[in-house]
Protein backbone atom coordinates (compact mmCIF):
# COMPACT_ATOMS: atom_id res chain seq x y z
CA UNK A 1 0.00 0.00 0.00
CA UNK A 2 1.39 3.41 -0.94
CA UNK A 3 0.01 5.19 2.13
CA UNK A 4 -0.47 4.59 5.84
CA UNK A 5 -3.99 3.22 6.39
CA UNK A 6 -3.85 4.32 10.03
CA UNK A 7 -3.41 7.96 8.98
CA UNK A 8 -6.21 7.56 6.45
CA UNK A 9 -8.48 6.19 9.17
CA UNK A 10 -7.78 9.21 11.39
CA UNK A 11 -8.89 11.54 8.59
CA UNK A 12 -11.85 9.30 7.76
CA UNK A 13 -13.00 9.41 11.38
CA UNK A 14 -12.64 13.20 11.49
CA UNK A 15 -14.76 13.60 8.35
CA UNK A 16 -17.37 10.90 9.00
CA UNK A 17 -20.14 13.32 10.03
CA UNK A 18 -19.41 15.81 7.23
CA UNK A 19 -22.10 15.58 4.50
CA UNK A 20 -20.76 15.30 0.95
CA UNK A 21 -17.46 13.58 1.79
CA UNK A 22 -16.17 10.90 -0.57
CA UNK A 23 -12.89 9.04 -0.97
CA UNK A 24 -10.87 8.68 -4.13
CA UNK A 25 -7.54 7.03 -4.85
CA UNK A 26 -5.24 9.61 -6.41
CA UNK A 27 -1.62 10.83 -6.33
CA UNK A 28 -0.56 7.32 -5.32
CA UNK A 29 -2.56 7.69 -2.12
CA UNK A 30 -6.07 8.36 -0.89
CA UNK A 31 -7.89 11.71 -1.05
CA UNK A 32 -10.99 12.88 0.77
CA UNK A 33 -13.28 15.17 -1.20
CA UNK A 34 -16.16 17.45 -0.26
CA UNK A 35 -18.72 17.74 -3.05
CA UNK A 36 -15.98 16.76 -5.50
CA UNK A 37 -13.30 19.15 -4.19
CA UNK A 38 -10.21 17.75 -2.51
CA UNK A 39 -9.98 18.48 1.22
CA UNK A 40 -7.09 16.30 2.34
CA UNK A 41 -5.38 13.02 1.74
CA UNK A 42 -2.60 10.65 2.64
CA UNK A 43 0.34 9.43 0.62
CA UNK A 44 3.63 7.73 1.31
CA UNK A 45 5.46 9.85 3.89
CA UNK A 46 2.58 11.94 5.21
CA UNK A 47 -0.44 13.80 4.06
CA UNK A 48 -1.71 16.80 2.17
CA UNK A 49 -4.36 19.43 2.75
CA UNK A 50 -5.92 21.71 0.15
CA UNK A 51 -6.33 24.83 2.29
CA UNK A 52 -6.54 27.40 -0.50
CA UNK A 53 -4.33 30.42 -0.98
CA UNK A 54 -6.13 32.61 1.64
CA UNK A 55 -5.47 29.94 4.33
CA UNK A 56 -1.97 29.03 3.14
CA UNK A 57 0.02 31.07 5.70
CA UNK A 58 -2.17 29.97 8.61
CA UNK A 59 -1.62 26.34 7.61
CA UNK A 60 2.14 26.81 7.31
CA UNK A 61 2.14 27.99 10.94
CA UNK A 62 1.04 24.52 12.08
CA UNK A 63 4.10 22.58 13.30
CA UNK A 64 4.93 19.77 10.87
CA UNK A 65 3.24 21.48 7.90
CA UNK A 66 5.09 22.78 4.88
CA UNK A 67 4.53 23.71 1.26
CA UNK A 68 3.33 20.88 -0.96
CA UNK A 69 5.63 20.25 -3.88
CA UNK A 70 4.79 18.33 -7.02
CA UNK A 71 7.51 17.66 -9.60
CA UNK A 72 9.78 20.07 -7.71
CA UNK A 73 7.37 23.02 -7.77
CA UNK A 74 5.39 24.41 -4.85
CA UNK A 75 1.63 24.09 -5.27
CA UNK A 76 -0.16 27.22 -4.04
CA UNK A 77 -2.90 26.52 -1.56
CA UNK A 78 -1.67 22.99 -0.89
CA UNK A 79 0.08 21.95 2.32
CA UNK A 80 2.13 18.87 3.06
CA UNK A 81 2.06 17.47 6.59
CA UNK A 82 4.34 15.01 8.34
CA UNK A 83 3.05 11.83 9.94
CA UNK A 84 3.69 13.44 13.33
CA UNK A 85 1.47 16.41 12.45
CA UNK A 86 -1.31 14.13 11.27
CA UNK A 87 -1.35 11.91 14.36
CA UNK A 88 -1.55 15.00 16.61
CA UNK A 89 -5.30 15.62 16.98
CA UNK A 90 -5.03 19.40 17.42
CA UNK A 91 -2.73 19.93 14.44
CA UNK A 92 -4.68 17.59 12.17
CA UNK A 93 -8.00 19.20 13.10
CA UNK A 94 -6.57 22.69 12.48
CA UNK A 95 -5.47 21.67 8.98
CA UNK A 96 -8.72 19.86 8.25
CA UNK A 97 -10.67 22.90 9.42
CA UNK A 98 -8.75 25.18 7.06
CA UNK A 99 -9.18 22.70 4.20
CA UNK A 100 -12.93 22.28 4.83
CA UNK A 101 -13.33 26.05 4.96
CA UNK A 102 -11.73 26.31 1.53
CA UNK A 103 -13.74 23.43 0.03
CA UNK A 104 -16.99 24.91 1.32
CA UNK A 105 -16.19 28.18 -0.45
CA UNK A 106 -16.20 26.40 -3.82
CA UNK A 107 -19.31 25.51 -5.85
CA UNK A 108 -20.23 21.79 -5.85
CA UNK A 109 -18.93 19.88 -8.87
Amino acid sequence: MAYDEGLAQLMRDDLTDEPGISEKKMFGGLAFLLDGHMVCGVHRGGGMFRVGKPNHEAALAVPGAGPMEFTGRAMGGMISASDEAIVDDARRMRLIGLALSHARSLPPK
